[in-house]
């Protein structure tokens, strides 16, 4: 038997995780042909069949299933190998994919991202923004490497790192006269959150309970995906909703005058970052880590007298 290639394994694992070629392909930036080619001298040199290219999703053989943990072995043992070679000669290459959710991405990301990139060009950086659930099945299944997220997720063999506590601000387009805003002074029928699936719609219906309360006192009930969409209409609306700090940075989007801090404990959400527990690219998780905090440690200082609001 011939020796197997690292860039065999790698595309064999693609496959098995993703059930398509073309995603699997897509996932190692090769061609398709080029993937379909490798894994089939793989099935030649071993002599043994490890899909069944006739069922959707293309699953594993019961032959290819029993080798698959000694190739997902190897596979880590080579990436631990690349990560010591880097640090050995102090280099930092090779790529990251991240998951990143939409009620963070729009308003973290332009803090560090562009220096990030410009401080490590020989990384390649790949960013999705997803769903918590996507995020957790794609680390779960090695598609990405990262996942950040509002923590905690309900996944015990995933590793979960916190990265900072994000408060709770009130925001109220009819721009009332207090400024200390309570939880009661939240009127239901003007009250505009995300769509279900969200994880910031769950922490704030823990913050205060008005969802059943809006929806059995409007005519209109309204579900957006995004906090862009939620923001513009609140502003046409003269509604409430309720924003995570980096949102209110972004003040081309909202006015200033509309924002409020609750008055008691403070409501937050747990930021943090999510891996496979056999990661190897620790070196490259911890510039990213430290890119991250150095941004938004003067935006968010050290809170005191908080409630952490948990995502489920």
């Amino acid at each position: 038997m011939t020796s197997i290639s690292i860039p065999q394994i790698k595309y064999l694992l693609a496959l098995e995780q993703t059930g398509s070629f073309s995603h699997a392909a897509e996932a190692c930036y090769v061609t398709q042909s080029t993937l379909s080619t490798m894994i089939k001298k793989l099935e030649t040199q071993i002599g043994l069949s490890l899909f069944d290219r006739s069922s959707k999703p293309i699953r594993m053989t019961e032959e290819g299933s029993a080798l698959l943990s000694q190739f997902r072995q190897v596979q880590l043992e080579m990436e631990n190998l690349e990560e010591l070679i880097q640090l050995t000669k102090n280099e930092f290459y090779g790529s990251m994919r991240i998951g990143i959710i939409p009620t963070i991405a729009p308003f973290l990301l332009p803090l560090f991202l562009d220096k990030l990139v410009n401080k490590y060009p020989n990384v390649n950086f790949s960013i999705d923004e997803i769903t918590t659930n996507d995020i957790t099945n794609r680390v779960k299944l090695r598609e990405l490497d990262v996942g950040i997220l509002s923590l905690p997720v309900n996944e015990k063999d995933l590793m979960q790192q916190t990265l900072f506590l994000e408060d709770f601000l009130v925001y109220d387009a009819r721009q009332p006269s207090h400024k200390n805003y309570k939880v009661k002074d939240i009127d239901p029928s003007r009250l505009w959150l995300l769509e279900e699936g969200h994880c910031m719609t769950t922490q704030i219906e823990k913050i205060c309970v008005l969802r059943k309360q809006r929806e059995s006192s409007s005519n209109l009930v309204y579900k957006s995906g995004s906090i862009l969409s939620l923001l513009e209409l609140v502003k046409s609306n003269k509604g409430i909703t309720l924003l995570p700090r980096l949102a209110t940075l972004r003040e081309n989007l909202l006015d200033t005058n509309c924002i409020y801090s609750l008055t008691g404990t403070t409501p937050v959400r747990k930021i943090g970052v999510i891996t496979h527990p056999n990661f190897a690219k620790k070196r490259l998780l911890k510039i990213l880590v430290d890119e991250i905090l150095d941004a938004v440690k003067p935006i968010l200082g050290k809170k005191k007298n908080v409630q952490v609001i948990n995502p489920y």
